[in-house]
C-alpha cells in the first residue's frame, strides 16, 4: 500500500523502516493542533476502547464471537463446536459478557448466548474486512 502525504508529493511506502517515517523537521501547525484539540478522545474514553480491543485481542474469543455473529448458542454446543472444554468456554463468555460484547438468556436448564447488539456485530464485520483486504 503507497500513502501520499497531504502536504508533499513525497510517497511512503508502508515497509518503510519505522524511524525513517518521521517528519525530518520540527514543525508544529498550530492552526491543526488547535482545530482538533477539543475533538480528541478523553483518556476514559480511549482506556474504554483499549479495554474493548484487548478483550477482542485473544483467538478463542474472536472464535466465539465468530459462532455468535452467526446464531445463538448454548454454552455445550459452542464449547463442542470451538473444541473447548465447557469451563474455558464459560471463562471466555463471561470475558466477553463483562465487556457487553455478548449477552446470554436463560431457557430452564440451558443458556443461550448471543452477540450484544448490532454495534458488535458491526464491529467484527468491519474488523474482519479490514484484515480481507489486506
Amino acid at each position: 500500500m503507497i500513502v501520499k502525504k497531504p502536504e508533499a508529493d513525497v510517497v511512503i511506502d508502508k515497509h518503510e523502516k519505522a524511524e525513517e517515517a518521521v517528519c525530518e523537521t520540527l514543525c508544529i501547525h498550530h492552526e491543526v493542533i488547535d482545530k482538533y484539540a477539543d475533538q480528541l478522545i478523553t483518556l476514559d474514553r480511549a482506556n474504554g476502547l483499549a479495554e474493548l480491543f484487548k478483550t477482542l485481542g485473544d483467538p478463542t474469543r474472536i472464535r466465539i464471537m465468530d459462532a455468535l455473529a452467526k446464531s445463538e448458542f448454548c454454552v455445550c454446543d459452542l464449547a463442542e463446536l470451538l473444541e473447548l472444554s465447557q469451563s474455558a468456554t464459560s471463562h471466555q463468555l463471561r470475558v466477553l459478557r463483562n465487556s457487553d460484547l455478548v449477552k446470554y438468556r436463560r431457557d430452564g436448564k440451558m443458556v443461550y448466548y448471543s452477540v450484544h447488539d448490532s454495534h458488535v456485530s458491526e464491529l467484527y464485520r468491519q474488523g474482519l474486512e479490514h484484515i480481507d483486504e489486506g
